[in-house]
This record gives C-alpha cells, sequence and structure tokens, in this order.
C-alpha cells in the first residue's frame, strides 16, 4: 500500500539539496541546442502549498527552503535555486513549492521533453492538475518510472537526465534503483542519472553509496548534505545525497561553494557537515 506523501515533506532540507543540483544540471544541458528528455521516476504532485494541512503538519519547510528564503550571502546556486521557487511565489511570501517536475519544467525550451511517472493515484491527479494545458511535452503516467525506463532509454535524441527519488519506505526501493540503474547503463550509457537518497540509520540506507559507486559507470559525483548528528534513537533522517552519474563538469565547483554555505544555513545542531567526491574516467 502507497502511504508516502511528500506535502508532508516538500521545502525540507533534502529538497533543497535535490533541487538546487537538479536546477544547476537543467541550466547546464539546455545550453546544447540538441533536445533533452527528462525523466522523473518518482514525480509527486509537481507542487504544493505550503499553507496545506500536510505542509503545516511537520513544518519540514520551515527548517529548509524557509531558511534560506531571505538569508543574505548566498552562493550563486543557491540564489539561482531561490529564483526558480520565486516563480511561484511573486508577491514575495513563501507558500508555494515546486516539486522536481515543475522545476524541470521551468527550465525546458520547446523542442525538449518531459516524463513523469507517479505511482500513487491521488498525486497523478494533483500532477495531471499541474501541468494542465502543456501539451506533448509533458506526458505523464500512473505507473512505476523504474520499470518505464526500459521502454523510454534511449531517449530518440540520446541526450537524457533521469532523476530517480522514491520514498524508500521499504528495503526494495534500494534494490530497485540500483538494478534500475545498471539496466539502464546497459541501453544508454551516456545517459545523466541523478539519483536521491536519504541518510538514515537503517542499514541499506548506509551501504547504498558504496554500491552505487560499484556500478558500472565511469564518471560520477556523490554529494552529501547532513544537517544534524544522526538520533541515538536510530530514527529520523539526518541528511541525505545525490549521486549522479555522468554529471555536468561545472557541478562539482559548483557545489564545493555551495556545500558548506548550505551545511551552516541549515544546521539543526551538532553534527552539520557536507561532503563532496568525484571519480573521472
Amino acid at each position: 500500500m502507497l502511504s508516502y506523501r511528500h506535502a508532508y515533506h516538500a521545502g525540507n532540507h533534502a529538497d533543497v539539496l535535490k533541487h538546487l543540483i537538479l536546477v544547476q544540471m537543467l541550466q547546464y544541458m539546455t545550453q546544447k541546442p540538441a533536445p533533452l528528455w527528462v525523466v522523473d521516476t518518482h514525480a509527486g504532485a509537481g507542487r504544493y502549498s505550503l499553507e496545506s494541512e500536510q505542509a503545516q503538519k511537520l513544518g519540514e519547510f520551515q527548517d529548509g527552503v524557509g531558511r534560506l528564503w531571505k538569508a543574505t550571502g548566498q552562493p550563486k546556486a543557491v540564489a539561482e535555486y531561490l529564483d526558480t521557487v520565486r516563480e511561484l511565489n511573486p508577491d514575495g511570501e513563501l507558500r508555494h513549492y515546486p516539486g522536481s517536475p515543475w522545476l524541470a519544467y521551468q527550465q525546458l525550451r520547446k523542442d525538449d521533453r518531459l516524463r513523469l511517472f507517479e505511482l500513487h493515484s491521488n498525486e497523478v491527479k494533483l500532477l495531471a492538475r499541474s501541468f494542465n494545458g502543456t501539451g506533448r511535452q509533458v506526458h505523464i503516467v500512473e505507473g512505476d518510472g523504474l520499470g518505464a525506463l526500459k521502454t523510454l532509454l534511449p531517449p530518440p535524441t540520446r541526450r537524457g537526465l533521469i532523476l530517480m527519488d522514491p520514498s524508500y519506505e521499504t528495503r526494495n526501493d534500494y534494490a530497485a534503483v540500483l538494478q534500475a540503474l545498471k539496466e539502464s547503463l546497459k541501453r544508454f550509457a551516456t545517459g545523466t542519472y541523478a539519483l536521491w537518497y536519504p541518510q538514515l540509520a537503517k542499514i541499506e540506507s548506509r551501504q547504498l553509496p558504496d554500491r552505487l559507486k560499484r556500478l558500472p559507470a565511469g564518471n560520477w559525483l556523490h554529494a552529501t548534505l547532513r544537517v544534524q548528528a544522526p538520533a541515538t534513537d536510530g530514527f529520523g533522517m539526518h541528511g541525505s545525497g545525490m549521486f549522479i552519474i555522468n554529471p555536468p563538469w561545472t557541478l562539482a565547483e559548483t557545489l564545493r561553494q555551495a556545500l558548506p554555505w548550505l551545511a551552516r544555513e541549515l544546521a539543526l545542531g551538532e553534527g552539520a557537515d557536507w561532503s563532496l567526491e568525484v571519480q573521472e574516467a
């Protein structure tokens, strides 16, 4: 049974890391004239009201994008990420938050394509409402995005960004993303793959980065942002990571400037930290 709803967590520290990186990758990849395909395997609702009952219940956005909204001295990448959020908040008040699909759509050109997958039936309805009127450029499917990759890759243009960010509610999610990446790399070795994962006490989360590094990929980047030390009771998410295969060459230096600032601004206590690893073939 699907229980995860991202509306409870929209705009939190994990979204900040994921979406800042997504914006940077798309800004780089849309500089080349050839059309780009973007595939989001776990699209969610597309965009979120931070005044909704779900968002207000946990209030996670207040310690995420909320802390950055009026902060000064922002690195360039942080400012560019916030500019995309301001597109949904033209009056300057933080009331709405764009999910990955909406952020991607803002960056795409008329010949680019966005393919969105979501399993939760209620989320699919909201997603369709968010993209009503976008025509053939955006295609929404209620179904398993990881399983569908075999039918999409390689894209016709041979240029693609694939974003994978499941909820990791079950152990199967960890195995599923690894298997999907292995199969996708066989079909489309030159694609750019961006996998988000939570930093949790559970062993599957702790082992995932090393398992990702053993994939048959020549170039990868691994960035993490931890906002606090792991809880002594073993519960809760203390940070998150992004593992990117075939990243833009500019991304590493951009993150070296942004991650230390984010770790300071988003710290929830002792143990806040960041890391960045890069492997080039």
